[in-house]
């Protein structure tokens, strides 16, 4: 199973547009992606309390279980914190896309992503709806206008497509996605739009999806902060023409599978765009006791600002490894873990049975010096695996932010 060029128009029955609408300076800003049939629904929305307006509309979708076709999608504000005023606007943004379309306003998805506790410019945005909604289309084009509109300070869009059969039949899945930073999804700031002509009962479309984030977005970060506008949102239609999945079958699991692709590619499109990110580090946890332990020394690894300094300087502090792996809250025997090295530039062991191993510190910075870095570490202490993608912090992620608003 490939990953193919594609989006979230490649699935049948899906379309899509973005376009510059007035809410950003400049750049695309507003996107739609519509399914010609009525679509099963799944997400998995932040766990920060501070929650936008669009992320509880949301989520209140869910929970009454009915189906949509559409999702709207604005870029430039995140209108989170802006009181009554921003669930009004959401539901505005819902009503004006459902009018396009002949749908009910419950049909319509909402997402939003910019700069926190400003007002939307409402009529701006609901101008833009009714021209980018005559405008979707069924093409790549469609689909990379989309990609385009959801971005911030994202520096490329984040697109693809996986295939897979399911009961004799070509399922095809695509999927967008944007982030560079605010990125610690806790499930950055992180939305992804998944979209599937795959016939799956609802119930069995929330399970995978729940399930695969754990593995994928959650065991991604840039800089450790969890947004108020995380989601994570995925429509199934049906045009497939599959038998309908029901159960945990073979036709199931190689959807699973298909997700998990498509996840993962996304998740680390994301932390390869980090805002100001010159080292992409990917941390391979084994022989960890519990899943659960592997998964919090791997996160704290990523997310600790010492170790992400000593990537950017390359230098191989791996003290520091360590360090993060100690207050992690896992459970670990630190006298048999080994710690490596790996790139295009080399391969080099830092410690063996708790141990320090002497190395070429020259050998090491040019190992260092390439932007794919994978950090291994193996324990002694069971089974259990677990990966997770991260990034250094630059002077260039201070900049960024520092000027944010300006």
């Amino acid at each position: 199973m490939e990953l193919i060029k594609g989006s979230v128009t490649t699935p049948k029955g899906f379309k899509a547009y973005g376009e510059f609408v007035g809410i950003k300076r400049k750049r695309k800003d507003l996107a739609i992606v519509f399914s010609e049939a009525q679509a099963s629904y799944a997400g998995v929305f932040t766990k920060n309390v501070v929650k936008a307006a669009p992320v509880l509309w949301n989520h209140k979708l869910l929970q009454e279980g009915g189906s949509v076709q559409a999702i709207v999608v604005n870029s430039g504000n995140a209108n989170a914190c802006t009181g009554e005023a921003g669930v009004l606007h959401t539901e505005q943004m819902a009503r004006k896309t459902a009018e396009q379309f002949g749908l009910e306003t419950d049909a319509v998805l909402v997402a939003s992503t910019g700069v926190i506790g400003v007002p939307l410019p409402i009529d701006t945005v609901l101008s833009g709806i009714e021209k980018v909604a005559a405008k979707v289309e069924a093409s790549d084009e469609g689909g990379l206008a989309a990609a385009e509109a959801i971005m911030t300070t994202d520096t490329y869009t984040k697109h693809a497509a996986v295939s897979f059969e399911a009961g004799g039949k070509t399922v095809t899945m695509g999927g967008m996605a944007k982030g560079s930073g605010m990125i610690h999804p806790n499930m950055a700031t992180m939305l992804a739009f998944i979209t599937t002509d795959l016939a799956i009962a609802p119930e069995l479309l929330q399970k995978a999806l729940s399930e695969d984030v754990e593995d994928t977005y959650n065991m991604i970060s840039v800089d450790g902060d969890t947004s108020t506008n995380d989601m994570l949102l995925l429509l199934a239609n049906g045009a497939a023409g599959n038998k309908p999945i029901q159960d945990e079958d073979a036709d199931y699991w190689e959807f699973r599978k298909a997700l998990h692709k498509l996840n993962s590619h996304l998740a680390k499109m994301i932390v390869n765009d980090g805002e100001g990110v010159t080292k992409f580090i990917e941390v391979v946890i084994q022989g960890a006791k519990t899943k659960k332990d592997a998964k919090l020394m791997g996160k704290s690894i990523i997310t600790s600002n010492l170790v992400k300094t000593a990537f950017f300087g390359e230098d191989a502090n791996w003290g520091r490894i360590l360090c993060a792996m100690g207050y992690s809250g896992a459970h670990f025997d630190p006298s048999h873990v080994k710690l490596t090295y790996k790139s295009t530039g080399g391969t080099i062991v830092l410690m063996e049975e708790g141990m320090p191993v002497p190395f070429n510190e020259e050998e090491a910075l040019e190992l260092l010096h390439e932007r794919n870095i994978q950090v291994l570490v193996e324990l002694a202490d069971g089974e259990e695996t677990a990966t997770a993608w991260g990034c250094d912090l630059s002077y260039e992620y201070v900049k960024i932010n520092g000027e944010y608003r300006t």
